[in-house]
């Protein structure tokens, strides 16, 4: 068989009752029954899903569909090898499609039922609760038949029971949590930070409709006006982008990697602001925030600053932005509104609430990474996101994914390493991670991440259960975003599950010893 065209040929004359898709592992030769065989494809790329079973490769997008991939080698507790151009990936049936790694696929044959032996009497290198039974040919050769159910159920006993996922995505926190939140965040200015020409930046939280990473290019729009750059496609629509540089009045540099779009609704539309970098999700207590003296506008007009936060003391100053004073003039709002690329049909009373909401039918997530890949938290579970201080205070006798103490602003913060807490190798302490801070079980507790990317805003029709490949990784990878046009895919966390009752209770107590004053603590 030549290739995979050849093998789609040959499932026409193959019988489904006695038909069997032939492979190859270790030089042996195995086959699946055809009537559980949906596809058969190449090796495609996979996302790593943290505490899933040994032999989990990862999850693949397959046309719009999550596909868990497993090694077969494994499965049947074979040496493991490389992957090369003859690799194949069998998508069978498994309660939800999964897919088998295999060394080579041979063909797709009809069986003579009696030319099949029971498996009970075979004896092989694979284990023989796996085995259906035996096909004899001519000359002496022999064909495994593999049991697709205890394979599945052998190493992933949670995969075809989804039912509830979606329940335990949207669980809540107890109402006594939910109401010291509320409190707290009553007392506090939510906001991400960013700088521009090294100085630092925000905008309320709430302005912010997401953030993006800037193209590589921006389309220029011919006679454009002196504020608008161009115009760039976010996710089907145009986006007018704007230079925070120029609104500034500063000279405008060319696009970096590093640059983001920072997405905010005004009076007639949406605009994209170009940071040189986005910095912080920043929790300030209002006590912390003063109004820009009125003094200080000049030219005539209103200052872009509504107020300043005075962070770390005071040796930290950041200017807190109106969007509204941001685009006060007619005329520039009218330039925005004329690059918008659409013409919208009114909105019915239903679209207009949920567009009041600033999500619609979207849901927004802090996106972060661990290795190479991409994990998100609803935005409303970060109370915020800081620099990683050079020292922490270490926690004896704790649990190893634990990290220690800072103080943050007074506030003892239980920091963990959230790659051991995922099951992941240790990384080297480097100016990209991040700590971010999130409330578990009444705990505020920080969680050390690589790099956090971005605030995206996602579709709900692209969010789904995750599979179900082990027990931990169900309660903590609860669904995924799968996002096949941007060739992405979100593994969705859940927060209240980071940690256990009793873990929870152990990083409080931590926290409390800690808690007087004391000149070892780092302060953020």
């Amino acid at each position: 068989m030549s290739s995979d065209e050849d093998l789609t040929a040959g499932e026409e004359a193959a019988d489904d009752d006695n038909g069997y898709v032939t492979f190859d592992m270790a030089g042996e030769r195995y086959a699946f029954p055809m009537s559980r065989v949906q596809e058969i494809i190449r090796m495609p790329a996979v996302v790593k899903v943290p505490l899933g079973p040994p032999s989990l490769e990862g999850l693949a997008n397959l046309r719009g569909r999550v596909l868990p991939v497993v090694s077969l080698r494994d499965c049947c507790d074979m040496e493991q090898a490389p992957h090369d151009e003859t690799t194949r990936v069998i998508v069978v049936d498994g309660g939800v499609p999964l897919g088998f790694v295999v060394d080579r696929v041979a063909s797709v044959i009809s069986v003579d039922p009696a030319a099949m032996e029971s498996g009970e009497s075979v004896q092989s290198t694979v284990r023989s609760d796996v085995l259906v039974g035996v096909i004899k040919a001519d000359g002496g050769d022999m064909t495994t038949i593999l049991d697709v159910d205890r394979l599945v159920g052998s190493q992933f006993d949670h995969l075809a029971s989804r039912a509830g996922s979606t329940d335990r995505a949207a669980s809540s926190r107890p109402m006594s949590e939910r109401d010291d939140a509320d409190a707290e965040l009553d007392d506090t200015l939510e906001l991400v930070s960013f700088a521009v020409q090294g100085q630092e930046y925000a905008l309320p939280i709430d302005q912010v409709q997401e953030i993006v990473q800037a193209p590589e290019s921006i389309s220029h729009v011919p006679n454009a006006g002196s504020r608008v750059l161009g115009v760039v496609d976010l996710r089907g629509r145009l986006l007018p982008v704007v230079s925070m540089r120029r609104v500034f009045g500063l000279q405008v540099t060319p696009l970096e990697p590093q640059n983001r779009i920072v997405v905010v609704s005004i009076d007639g539309g949406v605009v994209g602001v170009v940071m040189d970098t986005v910095r912080e999700v920043l929790r300030v207590p209002h006590q912390l925030v003063a109004p820009l003296p009125g003094f200080m506008a000049g030219d005539g007009r209103r200052s872009e600053v509504e107020s300043v936060c005075r962070l770390e003391d005071g040796k930290r100053l950041v200017s807190v932005l109106s969007v509204n004073r941001m685009f006060d003039s007619p005329e520039v709002r009218n330039e925005i509104a004329e690059h918008q690329g659409h013409d919208d049909p009114p909105q019915t009373d239903e679209e207009q609430s949920m567009a009041d909401d600033g999500r619609g039918d979207e849901e927004l997530f802090v996106v972060f990474r661990l290795d190479d890949e991409e994990y998100a938290v609803d935005v409303d579970t970060v109370q915020e996101i800081i620099r990683v201080p050079a020292a922490l205070i270490r926690v004896p006798k704790s649990f190893d994914f634990v990290e220690g103490l800072v103080n943050l602003r007074g506030t003892v913060l239980p920091v963990v390493d959230l790659r051991t807490r995922l099951g992941l190798p240790r990384g080297e302490r480097d100016e990209r991670q991040r700590i971010v801070v999130l409330i578990i079980g009444g705990v505020r507790t920080g969680f050390i991440v690589d790099s956090v990317a971005e605030v995206a805003r996602v579709g709900r029709q692209v969010l789904e259960p995750a599979p179900q490949l082990s027990a931990e990784q169900a309660r903590l990878v609860s669904r995924v975003a799968n996002l096949p046009e941007q060739k992405r895919m979100l593994l969705l966390v859940q927060v209240d599950q980071l940690l256990a009752a009793e873990q929870a209770a152990a990083l409080e107590e931590a926290a409390l010893i800690e808690a007087v004053p004391s000149d070892d603590l780092v302060a953020v």
